[in-house]
């Protein structure tokens, strides 16, 4: 058994959590798993875990090993993809993660097609609204709607993304009709705690980018379940369009203040910092680019006119 084969299960098994699920991804028995880091343990000299009946932790150098032996391996595989690259379709196992929301949606489309064109490709897509560290967590990409903060991390763009206030009709014989963003203050809203600052929403006033302090006694912690709150009559949401079109189609909500141009948010694509992209993420990040050049008009709709270079999002 080689060095690199016990180095890679013990990092699948950090990242797993534990020598079970490390052994139900790999396909290899609990056993065999546990011997790998045994072996491992007994070459190195070192105690790189702790093991008890209920959890796993790691020993002070079992974290800088796990460091960079992930550094290493990473190094490994993309020393892989650039041979593979000169020669042949692109292949090995792809980590994707993006909002759930979006994925489920327009984005899930465009990520399945890329499946099916690339039979060569594993792909391992997490659907989470939460934010998640690439280099963490072990992704080679991630798609984002949002600013992007992090400077360690190359982001395309790849289209405009509308956000908008909506309210259940009925909704507006108890509170009125919003006519201004200062309104917003003193009706109830549904908050989404996955935004960096969500209790305040942005709007052009005049010309000039307005903060509104918002409250409400419902919180979430996604998209979807903003727009179910406010299809229950629960409070003012601020959704991506696409996510209640068909609603607004139908009756079910209503916007309010489009006269106040909302920032528009955008998609990105982003992946760390690499000497060389492999092939698969290149593949995926050209894939997406061409797909929202052709199929992306949906993700901006309703934007009612040219989209601003510098627009940002609604809500951070």
């Amino acid at each position: 058994m080689d060095t690199l084969t016990r180095m890679r299960t013990f990092v699948e098994v950090v990242d797993a959590g534990g020598f079970s699920a490390a052994a139900r991804k790999l396909g290899r028995s609990k056993a065999l798993i546990s011997k790998y880091v045994k072996e491992l343990e007994d070459e190195l000299g070192a105690r790189l875990m702790n093991r008890t009946t209920r959890r796993l932790s790691l020993t002070e150098l079992g974290h800088a090993y796990y460091r960079d032996a992930g550094e290493i391996l990473q190094r490994v595989d993309d020393l892989q993809d650039m041979v593979r690259d000169r020669h042949g379709e692109p292949t090995g196992l792809l980590r994707v993660t993006a909002p759930r929301s979006f994925g489920d949606d327009a984005l899930g489309v465009a990520i399945m097609d890329f499946a099916r064109l690339h039979p060569s490709i594993k792909l391992e897509l997490k659907l989470d609204d939460r934010f998640i560290d690439l280099v963490d967590e072990g992704f080679d990409c991630a798609i984002r709607v949002s600013e992007l903060q992090d400077s360690s991390l190359i982001a395309r763009k790849l289209s405009d993304y509308r956000f908008v206030t909506v309210a259940r009709p009925d909704l507006f014989e108890t509170f009125g009709r919003p006519t201004h963003p200062d309104d917003l203050a003193r009706v109830p809203c549904v908050i989404d705690s996955n935004l960096r600052n969500r209790f305040n929403w942005r709007f052009l006033v005049d010309g000039q980018k307005q903060t509104v302090q918002i409250s409400g006694r419902i919180e979430v912690n996604s998209p979807m379940a903003v727009r179910m709150a406010a299809l229950a009559g629960l409070g003012f949401g601020c959704v991506p369009y696409l996510m209640v079109e068909q609603d607004i189609a139908d009756g079910k909500l209503e916007v309010v203040l489009d006269d106040y141009e909302i920032g528009l948010a955008a998609i990105y694509i982003v992946y760390p910092h690499r000497r060389h992209l492999s092939a698969k993420i290149r593949a995926f990040v050209d894939h997406l680019v061409k797909w929202f050049e052709t199929e992306g008009d949906r993700c901006r709709a309703g934007l009612g006119g040219t989209p601003r270079e510098d627009a940002e999002p609604a809500v951070e």
